[in-house]
């Protein structure tokens, strides 16, 4: 081809206008907020020399502005294409704030909808960069529209490819459902912010005064409404993160997730683990400390860390394969079940079933939180959820309960009933109807009452319960689990477990979907 060619020349020109359009005063602008431009952001996600882009020179809609105008620039607000992270293909569409505050119009959205099939054709993970004012004000009903085709993308690729969002700055109105919508949500501290009904409708509405930060910033989605999985400090270390969590998991619903390089410098037989659970049952601990034991060295990859505390989720790697993690945390209301974490544990094990990553329970759970509030709110429905993905789960599913395993909560947490493919136990560990406490309170009500030393009585009969209902060798003989193990095996028993369900493989009934209590 002749460089001298107007064509040629023509090329050159667009490629230097679309440079020009990124220029230095709208980067000062987003760097004033703490924000990075679209452009920067993905080149920190992407391997380096592998991100290509797609549409770049498409430009707004024209046609059906009959209120305001729209700014004339190149890409309408959204780059969108596709690079390596990590060696692997990723598809990823970042909203630009710069150009009419990333606000979503109809090419826009036909932009994000393309992008969006072509990950789902090609089986590939895609990233949502999100820093958008909304829908474009201008353009009517066909920006909400060009939502309900995002919506509906994403809602077609649930369970097939893994979908992650991350607000990189506002996301307002009928925009956060995208998020929502996708299997995890990443957000930036004072930079990113969520909400149905923004500040100045509470106002006007409400008559309350309330600030971005505190109606939907990421610290309020990460502790008190669910919405946010993970925050960190600034976006630098946000999309660090997303890095090394792509790493965990799959390309898509047929893959295996990757296996990692194993350094064997955790050792398979830990005698700390002996250490970790108080002789008093009364007494908490940190079942992360089980966790970091008995995964690979560091390898623990905590979700939704901030919100309903008293369960933990998180990706590890056992032998350098990834598993999926619940514990019941001792340390935040005694590991109880509530609302909260029934519905954190059922979302998360659904995605790890749907996305082949076994999943390892850590089990000390004295029940559920009692109480007007819980029933008026819901729990049985909301701890249904945690008992149905449980039971719908495929893939391996391996329960070892440290300590208190009682009643309904027993059950729900991965039980052998409950199709738990292997149970162990370590000897700390108490399976029972009810708490000793409880059982000997209803069982010896009349004989405590009448009883010259009720408190040495009770504490006799707490002892026999303990010994003669409770014990884990009682549920082992009887077949209800299938080891009581040395509590210094336990990663060697579970690399051996997990082994041997590699090729675990259950027939699924024929149906549409099942009807989960939501």
């Amino acid at each position: 081809m002749d460089i001298n060619s107007k064509n040629f020349r023509s090329y050159l020109e667009r490629d230097e206008a679309l440079k020009q359009q990124y220029n230095s005063d709208r980067a000062n602008k987003q760097h004033s907020k703490g924000k990075l431009t679209a452009y920067e952001r993905i080149s920190l996600l992407y391997d380096e020399g592998t991100f290509e882009e797609i549409d770049a020179f498409v430009t707004p809609a024209d046609q059906g502005i009959e209120f305001g105008k729209v700014e004339k620039s190149f890409g309408d607000g959204v780059i969108v294409g596709h690079g390596k992270i990590d060696g692997r293909l990723v598809f990823v569409y970042a909203q630009d704030f710069t150009i009419m505050g990333g606000s979503l119009g109809t090419v826009h959205a036909r932009k994000i909808g393309k992008i969006q099939e072509m990950a789902l054709k090609m089986g590939a993970p895609i990233i949502a960069l999100i820093d958008s004012g909304g829908a474009r004000i201008q353009e009517g009903i066909a920006s909400l529209s060009g939502y309900a085709t995002i919506f509906s993308n994403i809602i077609q690729s649930s369970g097939i490819i893994p979908q992650i969002s991350v607000i990189m700055g506002p996301a307002a109105g009928g925009a956060v459902y995208s998020p929502a919508l996708t299997d995890w949500v990443f957000m930036t501290s004072h930079t990113s912010y969520m909400f149905v009904t923004g500040p100045n409708v509470v106002k006007e509405v409400l008559n309350e005064d309330v600030s971005s930060e505190e109606l939907g910033g990421a610290e309020i989605h990460a502790r008190k409404s669910g919405v946010a999985h993970m925050i960190y400090e600034d976006e630098e270390n946000t999309i660090i993160a997303l890095r090394k969590f792509l790493t965990y998991l799959p390309s898509n619903n047929v893959e295996n997730p990757p296996v990692t390089v194993y350094d064997n410098s955790t050792p398979d037989i830990n005698e700390k683990l002996r250490e970790i659970v108080p002789d008093d049952p009364n007494k908490a601990y940190d079942v992360r400390e089980v966790i970091n034991l008995v995964i690979d060295r560091n390898s623990f990859f905590e979700t939704s860390d901030l919100y309903a505390q008293n369960i933990i989720t998180g990706f590890a790697r056992l032998k350098g394969k990834t598993i999926g993690i619940v514990a019941n945390q001792p340390k935040v209301l005694a590991g109880v079940l509530d609302i909260d974490s029934s519905i954190k544990g059922a979302r998360f094990i659904r995605f790890c079933d749907a996305f082949n990553i076994p999943l390892l329970t850590f089990e000390d759970v004295p029940g559920f939180l009692p109480g007007m509030d819980q029933e008026h709110s819901g729990i049985i429905r909301n701890g249904a959820k945690l008992l149905f993905a449980y039971s719908e789960a495929t893939v391996p599913r391996i329960t070892v309960i440290l300590r208190k395993a009682y009643g309904g909560a027993y059950i729900v947490m991965n039980s052998k009933g409950l199709g738990g493919d292997f149970n162990f136990a370590w000897p700390s560990a108490e399976i029972a109807v009810m708490g000793p406490d409880g059982a000997v309170a209803i069982l010896y009500r009349r004989e405590l009452a009448e009883s010259p030393d009720p408190v040495a009585l009770k504490k006799e009969l707490v002892k026999t319960y303990r010994e003669k209902v409770a014990n884990p060798f009682i549920a082992d003989e009887k077949g209800y689990i299938d080891e009581v193990i040395d509590p210094a095996v336990t990663r060697k028993k579970l690399i051996s477990a997990f082994e041997a369900l590699n090729n675990k493989w259950v027939k699924v009934p024929s149906r549409k979907h099942a009807n989960m209590p939501l």
